[in-house]
């Protein structure tokens, strides 16, 4: 049996094939297929250094292959969004993608396309279900794609034939600060959840209480 990974078929398609597979490896990454695609773009980087890949065509390519997939996951979660939600709505993901959404918007967008990535896909799905205009979403789509692929590429571009172990740094610290941000959005909308619930409760009690009599106009003073 071939002890080769997901990643190293992957890396040997690219290579054989050129950009194309890499942009449509990171168009399935968009889409929700479990595709190292931060691994892939420190290879592209460090594949140009190398004279495998031109630089412009394996960027312009990647660009293309992962702000397609990020398109389609917006229309997904707009036009089957009920589906969508009873899908996922309950993953904690997801919770935490839509309580980062309402807060940020667009920064959420951004932010997840480089940064927080594990939170992509729903964020996709989440500003397609609501009423974010397209045209937003793909800018600030588009330029957190562009900062990802720049990032990395340039990382993988100079770390050259050291890219493996950066890549495995990369790939522990990004699992650490997912988990980070989980645990925090968690709390967040626990906290808020509890916030409401004490408003709610405070809403009732006052509107329980009974009215405070009004004095009596007139009367022996006021002869």
């Amino acid at each position: 049996m071939s002890d080769f990974s997901l990643s190293d078929y992957l890396l040997a398609y690219m290579v054989a094939y050129g950009p194309w597979m890499f942009g449509l490896a990171l168009l399935l990454g968009a889409l929700g297929v479990p595709v190292p695609g931060t691994l892939l773009v420190l290879a592209a980087g460090a594949f140009v250094r190398q004279g495998i890949f031109d630089g412009a065509t394996v960027g312009a390519l990647g660009l293309l292959g992962v702000v397609l997939g990020d398109s389609l996951g917006y229309g997904l979660g707009r036009y089957a969004r009920l589906w969508v939600e009873r899908r996922m709505g309950g993953l904690a993901a997801w919770r935490t993608a839509e309580g980062h959404f309402q807060q940020w918007g667009g920064a959420a967008i951004y932010l997840t396309r480089f940064l927080l990535t594990p939170l992509a896909v729903p964020t996709n799905l989440i500003a397609g279900g609501s009423t974010y205009p397209f045209w937003r979403f793909f800018g600030y789509d588009a330029l957190g794609e562009a900062t990802w692929l720049l990032v990395y590429g340039g990382l993988g571009y100079f770390f050259g034939s050291q890219w493996e172990a950066l890549s495995e740094l990369i790939s522990n610290f990004s699992g650490l600060l997912a988990g980070i941000v989980l645990l925090a959005g968690g709390l967040y909308l626990w906290t808020q959840r509890l916030r409401r619930r004490s408003q709610r409760l405070a809403w009732a009690a006052q509107g329980s209480q009974p009215a405070s009599p009004r004095p009596e106009k007139g009367g022996a003073d006021s002869a």
